[in-house]
């Protein structure tokens, strides 16, 4: 499929139970939105995807860039409830931007809010965004969906370097595929084997999370202390997040150091 191709693949809805669903032409689901509560991000992945929060503390100046749109999902939950940062967020199909505001009632672009029609392999790779996100969110498929459809190291290389230092980013990875192996080891490669897996969630979804910047020596107990701090402002599911990380990766069974 050619990048134009990707970029005009049809959009459309279904709704189940009070949730609406986003689609690309399949029954393959590329995002859900709860209609009683529009800014919750309903999906464990998505959720998870705001995993930087538990690593960065939000003050004015700070930047996020956020690859592929969906539901925008991410982008309502940062305008809402991270008022200091500033989104960028970068789509390639103008379907799933006009959709997004129209069906997923995702804001219009304002002073902390700037959506761009792009490839996120350009984007990336422009020497004009270098050290300027302290986080950068991943979420890149394609109505096929299997597997990332940015995953080569030149990629998240780019990614690494549009990060400031200290700076996060955050991927969704689909472990159930051949794609899963290459993307981790093209995201450990460009962030020095810095990376961390949450636990598979729903749909064979993997998270990681790649560091950039000074290293982290951290106690658990204090990450766990942060992730309620973080439930009790935002009302993310947060309370599992420090264990399952602490299962989930080796050599870090003491405390998180990476």
């Amino acid at each position: 499929m050619t990048e134009l191709e990707m970029a005009m693949e049809p959009v459309s809805f279904s709704e189940s139970g009070g949730i609406r669903y986003l689609h690309f032409g399949s029954e393959l689901i590329q995002g859900a939105m709860r209609m009683r509560d529009p800014d919750e991000i309903y999906l464990e992945y998505n959720q998870q995807m705001m995993a930087w929060l538990l690593f960065l503390e939000t003050k004015p100046g700070m930047h996020a860039a956020q690859l592929g749109l969906g539901t925008g999902a991410l982008t309502k939950f940062t305008h809402r409830h991270c008022p200091a940062v500033k989104s960028t967020v970068v789509e390639l199909n103008p379907s799933v931007i006009i959709s997004a505001r129209t069906m997923f009632f995702t804001p219009d672009d304002d002073r902390r809010l700037e959506t761009l029609q792009l490839d996120a392999k350009a984007f990336v790779c422009n020497s004009k965004y270098k050290n300027v996100f302290d986080a950068v969110q991943v979420d890149l498929y394609d109505a096929i969906c299997d597997g990332p459809s940015a995953s080569s190291l030149d990629f998240y290389q780019g990614c690494f370097d549009i990060l400031k230092s200290p700076g996060v980013l955050t991927v969704n990875l689909f472990s159930r595929h051949k794609s899963f192996q290459v993307n981790l080891n093209h995201l450990c490669e460009a962030f020095d084997n810095r990376v961390l897996l949450f636990p598979e969630s729903h749909d064979c979804n993997v998270v990681a999370i790649a560091f950039k910047g000074p290293i982290l020596n951290v106690e658990w107990k204090e990450v766990s202390k942060r992730a309620k701090v973080l439930m009790e402002k935002t009302g993310l599911p947060t309370n599992t997040w420090a264990s399952g990380l602490h299962r989930e990766n080796a050599h870090q069974e003491s405390k998180l150091f990476i």
